[in-house]
């Protein structure tokens, strides 16, 4: 598969939970965009099929659904 490159223009703020990400994760800015990338697409392909997406506490087990744009 052929690669693109492109200019992405980032806010200070953006780029430092950017480059903190990709510290803890030990991933280069590249690899973490990609995984992210990957990430919004399964979670597009979800909801389109009508699924809801949630987060639960472990403890409590509430659940909080999450509203995408």
């Amino acid at each position: 598969m052929s690669k693109k490159t492109m200019t992405l223009n980032l806010t200070e703020t953006e780029m430092a939970v950017l480059e903190e990400l990709c510290d803890k994760k030990d991933l280069s800015k590249t690899v973490l965009l990609r995984q992210a990338l990957r990430l919004y697409q399964r979670v597009e392909e979800r909801l389109e099929k009508g699924d809801k997406l949630f987060f639960e506490d472990e403890a409590s087990k509430e659940k909080a659904e999450i509203m995408m744009l």
